[in-house]
Parts: structure tokens; sequence; C-alpha cells
């Protein structure tokens, strides 16, 4: 008899972002698998446990292992950051499961909505979550999203923005964004999202290469409408407007 693979989002780091079934799961499973990061985060949490943790890239290997233990029976939880559904485990892990294992995933808060609501309110109308990385996607595609993206006047939000070894997307990204946005445009920047250590900055797209920007740094870019009020980003979702033509119609 086969066991089953829970494929878990823990969140973005802090405890009290983290699910309760999360949680619930962790504490059930017989064996937990993950990158070594995300593992540390949740120590408290599965003491005791059999522990598989290895380096980044290594995703297709994580996904067979879960595989073939719970094809001895045993329950497994796989464990992404955020969301395992949003650049996370749940994808490969439901390749290679089939009908070989059950698998049930887990949701958790992404980074995208741990970043906005640290910021205000800068998510409230249509956004695209682009990720700068093309160690999986090729460049060419990454920057012709940002341009359709920019074009669309979506509020962008980039994941995975710079790296030792990516300098140079984020200024690219910045740059294609500029084709279609106001260099005035707010921008929002946070580090390390909802882990106790969180850094917020908030910026416009002219400036937002002065500041600080790495892996653990999540951008939203605002659209044409978004503004900065006390210190907080916001993009209507259009109830003013709504709200107005209403009025004329009354008249």
């Amino acid at each position: 008899m086969s066991g089953i693979i829970y494929v878990v989002g823990i969140g973005p780091g802090d405890r009290d972002h983290m699910t309760f079934k999360a949680c619930e799961v962790l504490k059930k499973v017989d064996v937990i698998i993950g990158y070594g990061t995300y593992i540390e985060l949740i120590e408290d949490l599965i003491e005791g446990k059999e522990i598989i943790n290895s380096g980044m890239t290594k995703e297709i290997e994580r996904a067979r292992q879960s595989v073939k233990i719970a094809l001895e029976g045993k329950e497994v939880a796989v464990i992404s950051s955020g969301d395992p559904g949003v650049y996370g485990m749940a994808g490969i892990v439901l390749e290679l499961a089939q009908d070989l294992v059950p698998v049930e995933i887990i949701p958790g808060v992404t980074a995208a909505t741990a970043v906005a609501a640290a910021l205000g309110a800068p998510l409230m109308h249509d956004f695209a979550v682009i990720s700068l990385s093309d160690l999986l996607t090729p460049w060419h595609k990454i920057m012709t999203r940002l341009e359709a993206a920019s074009l669309g006047d979506m509020v962008i939000v980039l994941y995975n923005p710079k790296s030792r070894g990516r300098i140079k997307n984020i200024e690219t990204a910045r740059e294609i964004i500029l084709w279609h946005r106001d260099p005035q445009t707010p921008v929002g920047l946070v580090r390390n999202a909802k882990r106790g250590d969180e850094e917020v900055v908030i910026t416009t797209l002219k400036d937002m290469l002065s500041h600080q920007i790495d892996m653990l740094t999540t951008v939203i870019v605002g659209n044409s409408e978004t503004s900065i009020e006390k210190g907080k980003i916001i993009t209507p979702r259009g109830y003013q407007k709504k709200q107005n033509y209403s009025k004329a119609q009354e008249v």
C-alpha cells in the first residue's frame, strides 16, 4: 500500500503566516523533503522526523525521492517557500507521481501577497508575476513577458530580481518597463518579507536601482494609476470611478 505526498507551502517564513493546515501536515508526516534553507525555517516543527535536504537546482531529485518514499507506504511532505504552486514544487511532483501515488497540494502565502501587504495595497487591480531568473526560462521570453505586462498597464511583481550571477537582468527589466511607464511610477521593494527582519522601501521606477535588490527582495512596480498615499502604495480598484458614474446618472 502506497503512502501519500503532501506538497506544502510554508509561506514567506514567519510562523504567523503559515497556514494551520501546513503546520498540521508537517507534524503528522513521516518524512520531510526540502531545500536546506527552507528546512531551517521549520526546524522546531519537524523534530524527530526523517529529514532529506538538498541544495538549489535539485528539484527533480527531491520530487523523485518523494515518490520513492511514498511508494514504500510512508507519508512525505515536500516543502516550498510561499505557495508550492507558484514557482514551487507542486508541478514537478505531480508530473513524476502521476498515477503512482496520491498527491495533495497545501497552499501557502506567496511572496507577491506577503510583499503587497507590507507595501499597502498595490495589487488591487490586474497584475502579472514574472521571475527574472533565466535558469529555466530563456531570457528573450522573459523580456517579451515584461513588455506585454508593461504594455497592458498591469502592476508587475518581479521575483528573483538579482543574484551574483544575474546582475543586469533587473536593469534590463526596468528599461523595458520604462518604455511604457512614467519614471515616477511607484515601486515597492521588500526584502525578507514576513521573516522578522523585513525591510521595506517605497521608491519610483526612476530611482529603484539606487536601493539594495537581491534574491531576498521582491519588487512591485505600479501601473499608471498607482499612487503613494501616507507612506503606502495603493492601486485603485475603480470603486471611485463607479461611484462618480452613478452620481452622474442620478443627475
